[in-house]
């Protein structure tokens, strides 16, 4: 029996338990929720011995991680497979179809908080593994799996394992699964993803909330003067003002554009499947050229003044937004963040005092195109899901792709096996069967095709 036919004769078991890794409640951002990521985190490492690795617990200063290791041979290529088995809060609990983490699986597709993001993705590496070592006895290349519960969170104790763990982790290439394919029926292998800077900003005017008819017009309005240096960080073509802000972003290339326009999005359908009138972006760019290629700038939320029932007649004593900034390869975050917090104090209006955060600043990643690791994903996508891949970028960002560079001198293969719209972060996530049981075909074939790549 091949690992591919023992996986096939385990689809109902290797279902069941993916419906039990769904019902942890490892909702990181919760504290409530600790001892269900414990929990959560014993179960993997207990699945992996289970499956023939030699696995652990690991602490660190929050939740923990969980490594494992099969080690075959050292004339062997070793893949070092990165996941996290936390999850987001599943609130708003009333628009679920069925209990966030009582999953479901409903014309062909699955329904829990987690579904794709990432316990689904990461669980066909699992199984993957479980298939060779049952059907040949043996793995046919070294295996480390790194799974942590504080992805959801910006991995904040991450980057200190990974340097108190350097030899441990010592790999060839790794692979990642926490994202999207390009479309149903369209798998792709992803090789560049966007950085990131995240930064506050505080605008605090009177020490009180004050009458705004007895002070009204008298002094600035914090949530008024936040408003117009938000406004005044882009002009009428959503170009961004920020001086300096593009000058070191590479311009998209010919070879991305005919790539790109090969892949035909609609903008029209792209619009309707948001609920929107249309698409709006930079003037002169595409809707990928614009999620792929070019660097954002967004008010991710507000917070100031009275925001209960019926009115509350006051000049509010502060106000806070929040802003995510999404670099490209060639642009430096700590740069980037430096030059919008002068231009946020140049557009500060008098009246006001205007502090501003830096929060997190992380790279942009990109993989070579042309590596045989990339080829030999590639092959493996197309065993899982019997179609040429094409290869893609993808406008988020994953951190922890850049400390794997930083520090462990590592390439990142990122091959997503959901959909776009998998309501990742909002209610109701989804993950399609077809996806489910493609993901694990490639899972297989993976673990082949990167043992026959000469390190």
């Amino acid at each position: 029996m091949s690992p591919a036919e023992y996986l096939d004769s385990q689809k109902e078991q290797r279902l069941a338990d993916y419906f039990d890794f769904l019902r942890f409640k490892s909702v990181s951002a919760q504290s409530k929720h600790t001892p269900d990521l414990r929990d959560c985190a014993t179960w993997v490492k207990d699945h992996l011995t289970n499956i023939g690795m030699t696995a652990e617990i690991c602490e660190t200063d929050g939740h923990p991680v969980v490594y494992a290791e099969r080690i075959v041979s050292d004339d062997l290529p070793t893949v070092l497979i990165y996941g996290h088995y936390d999850v987001q809060p599943p609130e708003p609990l009333d628009l679920w179809k069925s209990g966030p983490f009582e999953p479901v699986m409903l014309d062909d597709v699955i329904y829990a908080r987690g579904a794709t993001d990432d316990k689904g993705q990461v669980f066909a590496h699992f199984k993957a593994l479980e298939a060779h070592i049952q059907a040949s006895g043996e793995l046919p290349l070294n295996v480390k799996f790194m799974i942590e519960g504080e992805e959801e969170v910006s991995s904040a104790n991450l980057p200190k394992f990974i340097e108190s763990n350097l030899d441990k982790l010592k790999a060839d290439i790794v692979v990642v699964s926490d994202g999207s394919q390009f479309a149903p029926g369209k798998p792709a292998v992803t090789y560049g993803l966007r950085g990131i800077v995240f930064i506050e900003v505080k605008v605090t005017g009177p020490d009180r909330d004050v009458h705004s008819g007895s002070f009204g017009g008298a002094i600035e309005n914090p949530i008024n003067a936040l408003c117009e240096i938000i406004a005044g960080l882009k002009d009428e073509n959503h170009h961004i003002t920020v001086d300096g802000y593009y000058d070191d972003v590479d311009p998209v290339t010919d070879l991305e554009k005919e790539s790109w326009k090969k892949l035909a999005v609609d903008e029209k359908e792209y619009a309707k499947g948001l609920g929107l009138p249309e698409v709006v972006g930079e003037k002169g760019f595409t809707t990928l050229e614009r999620t792929w290629r070019r660097p954002t700038l967004d008010i991710n939320g507000i917070t100031g003044g009275y925001q209960g029932e019926g009115a509350k007649t006051i000049i509010p004593s502060w106000a806070t937004c929040k802003i995510t900034m999404r670099m490209v390869p060639s642009q430096d975050p700590s740069k980037v963040s430096a030059a919008v917090v002068k231009k946020i104090k140049e557009l500060a209006p008098k009246g006001v005092t205007v502090e501003v955060f830096e929060r997190e600043a992380t790279p942009a990643v990109e993989t070579p195109t042309d590596g045989p690791w990339l080829e030999a994903a590639g092959r493996a996508l197309k065993t899982g899901f019997g179609v040429d891949p094409l290869c893609m970028k993808e406008g988020g960002s994953i951190p922890v792709v850049g400390v794997f560079k930083e520090l462990l001198g590592l390439n990142t293969l990122l091959l997503g096996f959901g959909q776009h719209d998998d309501n990742a972060h909002s209610p109701n996530e989804k993950y399609r069967y077809e996806d489910f049981e493609g993901g694990c075909r490639t899972a297989v074939a993976l673990l082949d095709e990167l043992s026959k790549v000469k390190s």
